[in-house]
């Protein structure tokens, strides 16, 4: 499954997270004339490696059946 930018909004809350600064500027690289910020594509790649972290329990549950 391939990561895909979207730009949808939801209810959000202020966290403070310190990102390596090569990571910051990778990221700063990819959005660049996407229309996507920071935070945004933050998100994005959290619900990403989650739902993927899912699939693999689900996976790993329904083989020991």
């Amino acid at each position: 499954m391939a990561f895909q930018l979207k730009l949808n909004k939801k209810q959000t809350e202020n966290k403070t997270i310190r990102f390596p600064v090569p990571l910051i500027e990778e990221i700063e690289n990819v959005i660049k004339n996407q229309n996507v910020t920071v935070s945004r594509f933050v998100i994005q790649a959290c619900e990403f490696a989650l739902e993927n972290m899912e699939d693999k329990k689900e996976d790993t549950e329904g083989n020991a059946e």
